[in-house]
């Protein structure tokens, strides 16, 4: 249980999941940050490679948080996502690396075309020449 947090406070407002560590202090986690990056399979695949990409999450709250055992926490979000189980080692993760992920989600995003907005449809025009 090294791992765990020693509190953990969730700020509705700025829809935000703080995690306050002995060591590094408290993290803000967003609640969008938090949802695409869902342990659960319905984001990661079941294998290598098979990951969904989540768009249209910038306005998810987190709607109820259910502890799970001594290791773990079952977030809820407000668009109904609730199979993801937060390990503390997953959460001490997400902390650790939070910058370089997010930039990797924004990078994905880009790629796919897609946003972090549902209201927003992202079009790319392609240039046929640029292949010649």
């Amino acid at each position: 249980m090294s791992n765990a947090p020693q509190s953990i406070k969730l700020h509705r407002k700025s829809r935000e999941l703080e995690l306050v560590y002995r060591d590094i202090g408290g993290v803000r986690l967003s609640c969008e940050f938090l949802r695409v990056h869902s342990p659960s399979a319905e984001v990661r695949g079941h294998g290598h490679g098979q990951e969904v990409l989540q768009t249209g999450k910038i306005d998810v709250e987190i709607v109820d948080i259910i502890p799970t055992g001594n290791y773990a926490l079952q977030l809820v979000f407000s668009d109904g996502h609730d199979s993801g189980i937060f390990s503390w080692d997953y959460f001490r993760e997400l902390c650790e690396h939070r910058e370089s992920l997010w930039d990797s989600y924004l990078q994905r995003l880009r790629e796919a075309g897609a946003s972090r907005d549902p209201q927003e449809q992202v079009i790319q025009l392609f240039d046929p020449r640029a292949n010649e």
